[in-house]
């Protein structure tokens, strides 16, 4: 079963960031990426993460996510044959955005015990 979920995650994905791609209108400052779908053991749900930069934005590409999950969730239901299509809901993945401040903190540190020498 485990592996049937990981394929349906998979394959979640891959529709949706086609249909992000064709059928959304994000604003135009912004990029918005399907970076993880998550399905629950009994396929009922299914939480879609998604990147936003830049991050400021994620508040609108959230929004106008929300406004557009029922036309979402109606063309996935035409593409897949998925039964029960799981219901969606978007969360934003802000890994990215932590790993930048993780890498800040650590190149700080490094600087801190490594002065640079002028040669």
């Amino acid at each position: 079963m485990a592996h049937r979920i990981e394929q349906i995650n998979e394959l979640i994905r891959h529709e949706l960031t086609t249909l992000l791609l064709s059928e959304v209108e994000f604003p135009r400052d912004c990029l918005a990426t399907v970076t993880f779908v998550t399905v629950s053991s009994d396929l009922r749900h299914a939480k879609v993460g998604i990147s936003v930069l830049p991050l400021n934005r994620s508040g609108s590409v959230l929004a106008t996510l929300r406004r557009n999950a029922g036309r979402l969730q109606f063309l996935l239901n035409k593409k897949l044959t998925v039964k029960p299509l799981p219901r969606l809901s978007f969360v934003i993945d802000d890994t990215e955005a932590k790993a930048a401040k993780v890498e800040a903190v650590i190149n700080q540190a490094i600087e801190e015990i490594e002065p640079p020498t002028d040669q």
